[in-house]
């Protein structure tokens, strides 16, 4: 039967009229739907949002009512399938004696739940075409007053809660009393609100997954490029390494070349001479023998005769260290590509932590973290009240009961007892700070804060400039904007009711 339904009123079609557009609707329903809209001049189909001009005269759908009741009929005689049935978390049907059927509709003005079957004189009679059917729901004895026995009907916004009118007139006398109904329409209202928000918080969560989705894919896409394009640097240091390996080889064998070339060179002469030189040998020898004087005499002079030797002194032997200063050379070229590698490979650990994202920083945990974004601050005297004294560094400032007397400068706090420091500050930053007395206030501030008044305008927390944290030994706070918000006591601050020694906090600010 639920094909069969009116979209206006969510139940079965009585006295269905079909529109031109082709969608259909209980006569009263939509008749109730374009008399609202006549002012408009412009009648619409609820479900299409088509227009007609002028309103369609509405006929009944013999042919579709007739179906209806047929259906009725059929669903009425047809015995319930074991899930019609009431289960424990079901609503049941208070007019079923026997075994009990899921309730299909509950009326607020008879505060029972029906089931299909018990539920058909409210669409066939008219002693019942006032009432009011909604989802099944459990309960509808909460709608009656249990002190009067009269329904809720009115809401108390003083007690915020329902009573009857009796109630009204009784102890809720003089309270602040409306319709439930009227109740109910303001309330939709700010449902309707929140519902906006909500949808604009879920449409705003959809673009940022979405930007999620496209930093991954751009997260991807660039790292996929950087091993990539790292690949062929790599393979093209390594095919020049080659090359300049080949070279070297090249080099070495050609010298080997000529310096085995010129050593075979000079190994001939030597060996030359030493064939002389043993043929000489052997002539002085046979000559030494000759037993006539005269011919030893005689051949002596050309026998003895000796060409100046080869210098043997430009021979100069080095063992085993022909090219060991090549070797050498080579070894110190690795060293420095070595810290060449080395220097770059920390460059690019450190290229890759600061790769750029949508997301924001990890918000740091401890205190080694939060040194990361530590800001040396100092206090600018140009800006000092005259009841404060700074040191000489500009880290500390006391307040003085006896004013200073301090120069007049554009920049001084006339009024209340502030001073700020010399350096701006963006981004995220950290500093501690230190401090004994009855109290203390650390505050950030735009620039242009007013100087010269007594009034909020000046005062740090007092307006739309300055954000200021309070600590004092029993109390803490925020303040922005003149609007306090009370903090949770510190630690170091609960277990001592008066001003003790020196304390120590921590502040971080961020996204100024």
């Amino acid at each position: 039967m639920a094909k069969f339904c009116c979209s206006i009123c969510l139940d079965v079609l009585k006295d269905p009229v079909t529109i031109p557009c082709g969608h259909s609707y209980c006569i009263k329903c939509i008749k109730t739907c374009w008399d609202e809209e006549d002012q408009k001049k412009t009648h619409s189909c609820p479900q299409c949002k088509q227009t007609f001009a002028p309103r369609p005269v509405l006929v009944k759908n013999t042919m579709l009512a007739d179906l209806i009741e047929e259906l009725k009929k059929t669903d009425l005689q047809a015995a319930p399938a074991d899930h019609c049935y009431a289960g424990p978390e079901d609503v049941a049907c208070d007019v079923c004696t026997e075994r009990k059927l899921k309730a299909t509709k509950s009326c607020l003005t008879c505060l029972v739940s029906y089931c299909e079957k018990h539920l058909q004189p409210h669409y066939e009679s008219l002693a019942f075409q006032n009432h009011r059917l909604v989802e099944p729901c459990k309960n509808l004895q909460e709608n009656i007053c249990s002190r009067h026995d009269k329904m809720k009907e009115i809401f108390c916004r003083t007690d915020r809660q329902c009573i009857c009118y009796l109630c009204s007139m009784d102890e809720h006398r003089g309270h602040d009393t409306v319709s439930a109904a009227a109740e109910r329409t303001e309330r939709q209202r700010e449902l309707e609100g929140s519902r906006r928000k909500l949808q604009q918080r879920i449409q705003d969560r959809e673009k940022d997954v979405k930007l999620l989705q496209q930093e991954v894919e751009a997260i991807s896409v660039s790292a996929d490029k950087a091993v990539e394009d790292s690949k062929k640097i790599f393979t093209e240091l390594i095919r020049l390494m080659e090359k300049r390996r080949s070279e070297v080889k090249q080099q070495i064998r050609s010298q080997q070349e000529t310096e085995v070339s010129r050593v075979k060179e000079l190994e001939e002469k030597l060996e030359q001479e030493i064939t002389e030189l043993k043929r000489k040998d052997a002539s002085l020898e046979q000559l030494s023998l000759t037993e006539d004087h005269v011919q030893f005499v005689h051949s002596y002079p050309s026998v003895s005769a000796l060409r100046e030797p080869t210098d043997s002194s430009s021979i100069n032997i080095r063992p085993l260290r022909h090219f060991e200063d090549v070797t050498a050379a080579v070894s110190q070229l690795r060293d420095q590509l070595q810290d060449v590698l080395r220097q770059t490979g920390t460059n690019v650990s450190q290229r890759l932590t600061e790769v750029d994202s949508v997301l924001p920083p990890a918000d740091p945990k401890t205190r080694a973290e939060f040194l990361k974004y530590s800001r040396e601050i100092t206090l600018d005297p140009n800006t000092a009240n005259t009841r404060l004294v700074l040191s000489e560094g500009g880290r500390k400032a006391t307040r003085k009961f006896q004013r200073q007397p301090y120069s007049n400068h554009p920049d001084r706090f006339t009024d209340w007892e502030q001073v700020l420091s010399r350096e701006s500050l963006t981004g995220r930053c950290y500093w501690e700070v230190e401090w004994s007395g009855t109290g203390v206030f650390v505050a950030v501030t735009y620039k242009n804060i007013s100087r010269t008044s007594r009034e909020a305008e000046s005062g740090l927390g007092r307006n739309d400039k300055s954000w200021v944290l309070n600590c004092y030994p029993n109390v803490c706070s925020f303040w922005y904007n003149n609007i306090k918000r009370a903090l949770p006591l510190p630690s170091i601050l609960q277990s001592r009711s008066v001003p003790g020694p020196q304390s120590r906090f921590s502040v971080l600010l961020q996204h100024l």
